[in-house]
Parts: structure tokens; sequence; C-alpha cells
């Protein structure tokens, strides 16, 4: 089992790589060209069209799994695979079409909100909710569809908000993919989901795309994902834990470990991007600024504005999330709970780590590279090999990556 899904993650991961150059060249010849301006992080024009890599890396990744005995079951009915790659279709052009020329907010939610309904009528939905008192619910396949199409805006809503740095949306569904890839195999090992489950092979084949494209995004990237890559990683990560978290056993999940374990771990895992989204909602509500409009207070952008450097604030988030991970996986993976005071101190640690760094790095009279970054995004620039200006920066975000590094 372990060869099987290393072989699809091996796979996922040279095909996505391989295949960022020439989605480079193809983002400079269809101008979908990141260029900076005011609410940009980044300070040059670059690429977009990442996705076009990760689609095809997913591609490949879901081929070589359909060759392996380990995927057999999962390929015997093709309904739920073939579900996955035609609402990953429908959600990656509909991001291919904004980053090459924008399109509203409203247009793009109906674009996941079809990719979702995809997903509902191919048998990927979340079925079983553990409810406070009523316990393990079972939804009606209606109920159980418009949840799921729910779950997927919110997934692809959450990590096109995150993608606000070079490698922070990458990286950060990197670590989440591979730890609900983990809580995922461990349930089917013992037999909680249903034959034939297909959500620990969309956790491999997440993973293998985020680490694939991570290698030309890192700081400082040579191309972004894109609306295109951002909206089909969340799709992704939104089918993974709708077939693991929705349709696992009750019984088993009632005697092994907490009894919200499979509402629960997807949320903590996936803290971060969630996390942000939520923040960021409440905080336009209560500006009455109106959720479309874009703004600078994510939570990437206060740790720069705190002093951390570029790389740092994004290793800072990535570290977050694995810690999320481990706090929600390990009770999980082994019914013990020793390792939650070490969790809780490397928790405490990174906290310090993260406001009293800065200030610890001024004292010192060392001039933060993060500090620089946000300073010279503060003022729009233009493309100085193009002359082209900066875009508008009251154009609406929701639903859509900021276009920033």
């Amino acid at each position: 089992m372990i060869r099987s899904y290393a072989i699809v993650l091996a796979v996922t991961f040279v095909v996505t790589a391989a295949l960022v150059p020439p989605m480079m060249w193809l983002a400079r010849r269809l101008g979908a060209i990141a260029v900076p301006s005011d609410r940009m992080v980044h300070d040059r024009p670059t690429p977009t069209l990442g996705g076009g890599a990760m689609f095809l890396g997913m591609l490949a990744g879901l081929a070589v799994a359909g060759q392996l005995d380990q995927f057999a079951t999962m390929f015997e009915s093709p309904a739920n695979i073939a579900g996955v790659v035609g609402a990953a279709l429908v959600i990656f052009l509909t991001g291919v079409i904004d980053d090459i020329r924008e399109v509203s907010a409203p247009a793009k939610v109906a674009g996941i909100v079809l990719a979702g309904s995809i997903l509902a009528l191919a048998g990927i939905s979340i079925v079983n909710v553990p409810l406070p008192i009523v316990g393990f619910t079972v939804l009606t396949p209606d109920l159980a569809a418009l949840v799921s199409v729910l779950w997927v805006l919110v997934m692809a809503n959450a990590v096109n908000l995150t993608d606000g740095l070079d490698g922070l949306a990458a990286g950060v569904m990197a670590v989440a993919s591979g730890a609900f890839l983990l809580y995922g195999v461990e349930l089917d090992q013992s037999g909680a989901l249903f034959r034939g489950n297909v959500g620990p092979l969309i956790a491999v084949v997440t993973l293998g795309v985020c680490l694939g494209f991570l290698v030309w995004n890192f700081h400082p990237a040579k191309i972004f994902m894109g609306d295109s890559g951002a909206l089909l990683v969340g799709l992704l990560m939104a089918s993974s834990t709708i077939a693991v978290g929705g349709q696992s056993d009750a019984s088993f999940t009632g005697q092994s470990w907490f009894f919200f374990a499979p509402l629960v771990i997807p949320l903590l895992i996936l803290g971060v991007p969630l996390g942000d989204m939520v923040f960021a909602i409440l905080r336009r509500t209560t500006r009455r600024t109106g959720l479309a409009t874009a703004d600078k207070d994510h939570l990437h952008h206060r740790l720069l504005r705190l002093g951390h450097g570029y790389r740092q604030t994004v290793v800072i988030l990535w570290l977050w999330t694995a810690l999320l991970s481990a706090f929600a996986l390990y009770p999980a993976l082994t019914g013990r709970s020793t390792l939650m005071v070490p969790i809780a101190v490397a928790a405490g640690a990174l906290l310090l780590f993260t406001f009293l760094a800065p200030k610890v790095g001024r004292r010192g009279g060392s001039d933060d590279a993060g500090t620089r970054v946000v300073e010279s995004a503060e003022v729009p620039r233009s493309d100085e090999s193009t002359g082209s200006v900066p875009a508008d920066a009251s154009r609406p975000e929701i639903g859509r990556r900021q276009r920033v590094g």
C-alpha cells in the first residue's frame, strides 16, 4: 500500500513540476500576468496559470493509480473518479478564464457551484454528520448535495484567499493534504470507509500537485498558481474531506476516538485557510465594506506588518498548519493523548516567536526583509517592460484569489 501511494505521489509531483515551465511560456503568450499594484505584495510582473500544470499533474496521478492493483476497487465503479475529474475540469476552466480575463464574482461562484454539483451527482457527498445529542445523522440526498456544494464553495474560497504570498497556499495545502492522507489511510485500513472510497487517493494527488508546484512557487516565485490552481486545490481538498469525513462508518468512529473526529479533524487541519476566511468575512462585515472588497488584513499581511520576512511569514503559517494537524491526528491515530503536552509547548513557542522575533530583530538594529517588502508594496508600480498600469485596488475579491505573490 505504501509503495502504491508513493508511486502516485512521485508521478504527480514530477509531472506537475515538469509542466510548470511550459505553463509559464503559455501564460506570457496569453497575457496571464500578475502586474504589481498597491494591493499586491510581489514587486515584478509574474505569470499565472500554474493551475494548468497542477491539473495535468492530477490527471497523471489518477491515470497511474488506475493501473495499480492497490486502487483497483476505486476504479471498478468509475463514477466517483469521473466525478472528481469532471468537477476539477469545470473549476479549473473557471479559474483559467479569470486568470486571462476578469470574470464577475457571481459568474465565478456559479462555476464553483457547478463543480460541487458534479461531485454530488457522482456520489461524493456528505452522508454521515455527527450532531450533538442527536448522534450520527444520515442526510437526505437533497440535503447531502446542498451541504457538499457549500463545502466546495467554502474550501475553494478559503484556498483562494490564502494564496497571498509565494508558496503560502501550496505549502499550507501540502501539509493539510498530507495530514489528511494519514487520517484517510488509517480509516481505510481499519475498515471505517466504504469499499472503494476515493478520499485517500485524492489526498495523495493533492499532496503531489502542491509539492510539485512549490518547487517553482517558493519565494521568489517564478509563477503563481492563479485562480485556476487555487480553485482546483480547493476542490480537490473538498473532495477528499467529503469522501473521508462525510462517509466514514459511524460505529467505528464512535468506538475508536472522540465522536466528532470526522467533523473536527478536517476543520482543524484546514484551520489556517478557514480561519483566515472567517476573519475576512467578519472584518468586512464589521467595516461594512462588502464581502467582495479586497483588503490587506489577511493573516500573512499582518505577519509582514509585524516585521517578519517574506519566507519567514510563509514558514510560520506552514508550522501552524502542521501543529493543528498533529493536534487533530495524534489522538485519532493512536487513541492516546500523551503527545498533547509537547504539542502545546511547541504551539506556545511558535506563538512567542510569531510576536517577539520581529521586536528582537529590530532591537538588534537589523532591517527585516519582510518590512521592506510591505513598504515597497504600498506604492503602486507599473510594469517597466510594458508600461502597463497597475490594477485598480477596488476590484472584487470574493470567489477569486488576490493577485499577489
